[in-house]
């Protein structure tokens, strides 16, 4: 009985850690992420937490980049409805390959370089699906430090914020060329010219191919021509970041403009796609990354580095977004109604600059507003000072970035009036 009783107290008994020892572990945890400070909080979603925060029924959320409709409500379009009840029950959910979904790059391809496109016929572009822009962005940013290791990126002044992200991870070099001119709220085409003569031949330049953020200030026709003819003098090559095709001015051809002419110049190209904003698929992550290049073999090539940069990122793209896409741009019902709904989102949205423009000046605005209307786009870049801002969020709990940008989006028929009677609170002279 005495030595059952001893092995009992063996198998019970717990090991004792030393005192000594667990507080050394501790320390050893404590000091290994020790040093890791808190990030700072991104721009734009730090825009969305105050404004959920705040009680105020007046409150405003003009910051974010996502679409809503005359009610403030979030809006999912009808031909997306549509091919998702097509898809339920009756698609399976299995991995797509590295390169993603191939309809969907084929239906891509053809809203970006044109639906019957020679370089489509001659398969000389290199094209996968992609974690919407922000993805595209970064697997062609990776590619260029893997490919292109002693080139950098020229970025706009301004740009979205985001941009500068994806090439500083990327480990890219970025320069910075002129933009936007702040005295006339419009394009400094000179500055912008000057910048791309000045930069060393065959540089990389990253391009909004409409409906620019976060300024809504576009060339002209005849100024992307002059731009795209001093490229080619200068050999440089041209990224364009796309996405708004069709929802800038409600016409994807015209949206496209800018590529076109870059293709009819004979310019080897990058572009990154996105339906987050033309199709509402914001949180599906649906996007093309294609590189035009010389011909079918080096097209082949490039798509395989491609692919073998997405694969330790995130293996393959997700699936259900991407069906959305195909289905809605290769049936032609439902890409008539597409394009039906992304007019009437743009038409809403350059009717809601026009409202705010003519509200402002009844309000006895000494200050011009032309370029409210002159912009494009979702997002109208006021010319209002951080200090402004900061008095729209505090006295009329209107919420957008400290560099102005207003998401028309936003703005609604019942509170046009309420915004333009702050914006003009916080600009008239004293």
């Amino acid at each position: 009985m005495a030595a059952l009783s001893r092995a009992a107290s063996c198998l019970t008994r717990r090991p004792q850690v030393q005192p000594s020892r667990l507080q050394a572990a501790r320390a050893m945890a404590s000091s290994l992420f020790g040093h890791v400070e808190p990030a700072p909080k991104d721009p734009i979603l730090g825009v969305t937490e105050a404004y959920l925060a705040d009680p105020s029924p007046d409150k405003m959320n003009v910051g974010v980049g996502a679409y809503r409709d005359d009610n403030g409500q979030p809006l999912v379009l009808n031909c997306v409805r549509e091919a998702e009840r097509r898809i339920a029950g009756n698609l399976n959910m299995e991995y797509l390959p590295m390169g993603g979904s191939i309809k969907t790059i084929e239906e891509s391809l053809k809203l970006a370089y044109g639906e019957d496109s020679e370089f489509i016929k001659d398969k000389r572009i290199a094209a996968v699906q992609a974690l919407s822009g922000t993805g595209a962005c970064r697997l062609f940013a990776d590619f260029q430090k893997r490919f292109l290791p002693d080139s950098q990126i020229y970025i706009p002044t301004p740009t979205w914020a985001n941009h500068h992200n994806i090439w500083r991870d990327a480990q890219v070099p970025q320069k910075s060329f002129t933009y936007y001119h702040p005295e006339s709220r419009g394009l400094d085409f000179s500055g912008l010219m000057n910048d791309i003569k000045n930069a060393p031949d065959g540089s990389f330049f990253l391009l909004h191919a409409c409906a620019h953020n976060p300024t809504g200030v576009d060339p002209t026709e005849e100024q992307w021509r002059e731009i795209s003819h001093l490229f080619k003098v200068k050999k440089h090559f041209p990224f364009f970041d796309m996405a708004y095709q069709g929802f800038a001015s409600g016409d994807p051809e015209r949206d496209a403009k800018a590529i076109r002419i870059f293709l009819e110049d004979g310019h080897q190209i990058g572009c990154a796609q996105s339906y987050a904003k033309n199709m509402g698929l914001y949180g599906q992550r649906v996007g093309c990354l294609s590189i035009l290049c010389e011909d079918e073999m080096q097209a082949v090539a490039v798509k395989s580095q491609l692919q073998q940069i997405a694969r330790p990122m995130y293996s393959n793209p997700p699936v259900h977004g991407a069906l959305v896409v195909s289905i809605i741009l290769s049936d032609p019902e439902l890409k008539s109604l597409w394009l039906k709904e992304v007019k009437g989102m743009a038409d809403r949205i350059i009717g809601m600059r026009t409202a705010l423009k003519e509200n402002l000046e009844k309000l006895g605005s000494p200050l011009s507003w032309e370029h409210i209307t002159n912009q494009i786009g979702m997002f109208c870049y006021s010319g209002m000072t951080p200090e402004q801002v900061d008095r729209l969020t505090n006295e009329f709990h209107i919420y957008m970035t400290r560099n102005g940008r207003i998401s028309m989006a936003g703005v609604t028929t019942g509170n046009v009036q309420y915004l333009a009677n702050a914006i003009h609170e916080v600009t008239k002279p004293n």
